[in-house]
C-alpha cells in the first residue's frame, strides 16, 4: 500500500504518519524530516534549505526530489510508503507519479487531515514550546498557510477525481483521529 499524507501545517501529519506506518508495516517518508536531517548535517546543501525554510517558503522540487530518491533508495520496503509532506503542488505531483513509475509502484490512496486554522495556531505553538523547532511561528505559520492553499489545496480536487481522496476530520484526540483513518484504510 502507497499513500500520501496531505493537511495544513499543524494538522498532525508527522503523528498519524508514524502510528499509519507502525499498524500497515510501511516506510514513513518525511520530506520535513528529511529536510531537517540534512540540515543538522550542515552540509552545503543543508544550509541552503536551513535558510530556505527558516524564511517560511518551500524547498525546490530539485531538492526535495534528490532526498527523497537517496532516501527510497536505501529503504525499499516491499509493502509501501507513506509520503508524508510531499507531493505540496501539482508538478510534485507528477513527480512522484515518475517516481512511483520508477520504482514500479501505485498509489493506493491519499489521506488529507482537515482541521480549522484556528486549532493549527495553536498546535504549532504548542509544537514550538515542546519540540522547539525553529520554524513553529506564528509568521512562518501564516506563510506556510498561504502556501499551502495556494499550491497544495489544488490536489485535493485533482486526487478527488481520481478516486484517490480520503479525507478524515483531524480535529480530536490523536488516537479518534488515527482511528478514523485505520477504518478508512482498511477498506482499501
Amino acid at each position: 500500500m502507497n499513500l500520501i499524507l496531505l493537511g495544513p501545517p499543524g494538522a498532525g501529519k508527522g503523528t498519524q504518519a508514524l502510528k499509519i506506518c507502525k499498524s500497515f508495516n510501511l516506510t514513513h517518508i518525511s520530506t520535513g524530516d528529511l529536510l531537517r536531517d540534512e540540515t543538522k548535517s550542515e552540509s552545503e546543501l543543508g544550509n541552503q534549505i536551513k535558510s530556505i525554510v527558516e524564511s517560511g517558503n518551500l524547498v525546490s522540487n530539485e531538492i526535495i526530489l534528490k532526498i527523497l530518491k537517496k532516501f527510497i533508495d536505501g529503504n525499499n520496503n516491499q509493502n509501501g510508503f507513506l509520503f508524508d509532506g510531499f507531493p505540496r503542488n501539482k508538478e510534485q505531483s507528477l513527480l512522484l507519479n515518475k517516481l512511483m513509475n520508477e520504482i514500479n509502484f501505485k498509489l493506493d490512496g491519499v489521506i488529507m487531515l482537515d482541521v480549522n486554522k484556528d486549532l493549527l495556531l495553536d498546535r504549532i505553538l504548542k509544537r514550538k514550546k515542546d519540540e522547539g523547532r525553529a520554524d513553529d511561528n506564528e509568521e512562518v505559520l501564516q506563510n506556510r498557510l498561504r502556501i499551502y492553499l495556494e499550491e497544495t489545496q489544488p490536489l485535493i480536487e485533482i486526487y478527488e477525481n481520481e478516486n484517490l481522496l480520503i479525507k478524515i476530520d483531524g480535529v480530536g484526540e490523536i488516537n479518534q483521529v488515527n482511528q478514523r483513518i485505520n477504518t478508512r484504510l482498511e477498506s482499501l
